[in-house]
């Protein structure tokens, strides 16, 4: 047989060290091991991530990381340098975490996961000629980022490094005035997530100023449907509800909200309704510097309350993207359900169900019902009920599990069948065959929710459970991490952890399951899933009494056949009763 062709490509090559390794391991070994995961989690990985990299593989003092293009590796590595730098002021001299880069383009070579060539290997020299929090780049990568960054370069010549044959060029990056890329902005200031590289925007809860408690839902809903209006543009990144909506009740500080939630711009308004008639009004705000673009009020019959928020929607639009977004504004075909009642049933059903509390779904069960029989292809309505109903039979609070399961089957198939383009029918779906074990079905339904809705949280998060139970290790952190990054406060966060356990379970990372498991637990105390996973038999049994292994066996779901058993092996001997 012909000898195999071994597989290349073109990357960037970074190659990460940490100044003073073997010293910090030495004089406080548990502290440094802490402060490296802390940095890894809080700093590195979400990096790594925005600017599409790969890690490639970790050492105990480095790592390597492969990306598609050399923007991205040193645009990525001098944003480390400068989150680190903010992150040591307040650490001594000598404990302090701190790295040097070094960064390399060219012909790699591929074996599996790893990579391999002399590219690589300069990469790694660089890293070693560095100073301390600084980054050096190779003649390559300087005449494929000049001039496309905000940075500058300082040639330091041609440098002899160990074997390579050939001297190297070498450059060091720096800001625009020559000082050291690990320069900071203001003193103590906090490491922004980084923002897309599309427009961004957060629309926060309406402040209800009826004084009628009761019309709070209302003030949500007009919030709501802009969110869903604007996350139909798939050139926009918007925030999901729960987590705008995370902030409701404060007095929100608009370049807090730019940091946590990695964002530019934010719309804020208030709705006052009154007989007839609603007044609302909306501003939009540059978060990042609190300035604000564009206000409006719009005074309506509360029959007309659609055109009002399209004309809201068409403003923001036009005002972030003006030379292609307006026009698409113009075309957007709301589709109002015929009956204003049913939509005000839909809406409350809505904001009882992203309570997650047992009460609050049973309250959101009803108010479902109510806008369905007022408008069978209410389609917000029927993937709200079906969501509830299999959750319900899941989390073991249905009389009739089987039962529940067959109507959120049913009312999911509806939901679809109203609307085939809409994204949160396509995204509840998904979930009720994931809830079947219907993995595949499952896994297409999500999917065809993500390519209706780039920016819908709930459908990355499903379609992460997706390839969880198939044990798709990569794509389900991938997933999961886009659903985390869309909804950063999201109350359903414990929900998102839960996919890292399942996958961790289903690999054989029985460490690492355990590890996302407990997190899960601290967050969603009352839910049994991260017990059951954690296969803590006494803590299992004290949260959810009634849980024994055919319960477990009917309500864990989406689980391949095989590994149901192990896992139900596992709950037998930590103690669960038959």
């Amino acid at each position: 047989m012909a000898e195999q062709r071994a597989q290349r490509r073109l990357a960037a090559i970074l190659a990460a060290d940490v100044v003073g390794y073997s010293r910090l391991m030495r004089e406080e070994e548990t502290g440094t091991l802490a402060q490296l995961k802390v940095m890894r989690k809080e700093m590195f990985d979400p990096r790594i991530a925005a600017h599409n990299g790969r890690i490639v593989k970790t050492t105990g003092d480095g790592v390597l990381v492969e990306f598609a293009s050399a923007v991205d590796a040193t645009e990525c590595a001098i944003k480390i340098q400068r989150a680190l730098t903010r992150r040591n002021e307040d650490v001594s001299e000598g404990h302090r975490i701190e790295l040097r880069v070094g960064i390399n383009l060219g012909d790699i070579i591929v074996d599996g996961d790893d990579i391999y060539g002399d590219r690589v290997n300069v990469a790694a020299r660089l890293e070693t000629l560095c100073d301390t929090g600084e980054v050096y780049v190779s003649a390559a990568v300087h005449d494929q980022v000049e001039g496309k960054i905000e940075a500058a370069f300082e040639d330091l010549g041609e440098h002899t490094v160990k074997n390579i044959d050939k001297p190297i060029r070498v450059y060091r990056v720096s800001d625009q005035t020559g000082a050291p890329v690990k320069s900071t902005t203001a003193e103590g200031a906090d490491e922004p997530l980084p923002l897309p590289n599309k427009p961004s925007i957060a629309v926060l809860a309406f402040e209800n100023m009826s004084g009628d408690p009761e019309q709070e839902y209302f003030a949500d809903g007009i919030a709501e449907d802009i969110i869903t209006a604007l996350s139909r543009f798939s050139w926009f990144f918007v925030i999901a509800r729960n987590s705008s909506f995370s902030y409701k009740g404060e007095a929100v500080d608009m370049q807090r909200v730019a940091r946590e939630l990695g964002l530019k711009y934010v719309l804020e308004g208030s709705v006052r309704k009154a007989a007839n008639r609603v007044r609302i009004t909306a501003q939009l705000i540059d978060a990042t510097t609190g300035y604000q673009i564009w206000a409006e009020r719009f005074d309506r019959e509360l029959e007309d309350i659609f055109a009002a928020q399209d004309e809201i929607t068409s403003a923001i639009a036009g005002t972030v993207a003006p030379s292609f977004v307006s026009a698409e504004a113009r075309r957007i075909e709301r589709k109002a359900p015929e009956n204003f009642d049913a939509w005000d049933f839909a809406i409350r059903g809505n904001w009882h169900m992203w309570h997650l509390g047992k009460e609050h779904l049973v309250e959101a069960r009803k108010l479902f019902k109510a806008a369905i029989s007022l408008d069978p292809t209410n389609v917000l309505a029927l993937s709200g009920l079906a969501l509830f109903c299999s959750w319900e039979a899941v989390w073991g609070w249905a009389e009739d599990p089987d039962a529940m399961r067959d109507l959120a089957d049913e009312t999911a198939r509806r939901a679809v069948a109203a609307d085939e383009h809409d994204a949160w029918a396509q995204a509840s779906l998904s979930t009720v065959h994931l809830h079947r074990r219907r993995l595949d079905a499952g896994a297409r339904a999500a999917r065809r929710a993500i390519d209706l809705n780039a920016n819908l949280a709930i459908a990355e998060s499903t379609y992460g459970a997706a390839m969880a139970w198939s044990g798709q290790y990569d794509a389900t952190m991938e997933h999961t991490d886009k659903a985390e990054r869309l909804s950063p406060r999201d109350p359903a966060h414990a929900w998102f952890m839960l996919n890292r356990v399942v996958v961790a379970f289903v690999v054989g990372r029985y460490e690492e399951q355990i590890e996302w498991a407990e997190k899960m637990t601290e967050a969603a105390p009352d839910q049994p899933a991260g017990w059951r996973m954690l296969a803590a038999g006494n803590g299992l049994l004290r949260v959810a009494p009634h849980m024994t292994i055919e319960l477990s066996r009917t309500s864990t779901t989406g689980i391949r056949d095989k590994d149901l058993e192990r896992l139900l092996d596992g709950l037998r001997k930590a103690g669960l009763p038959e």
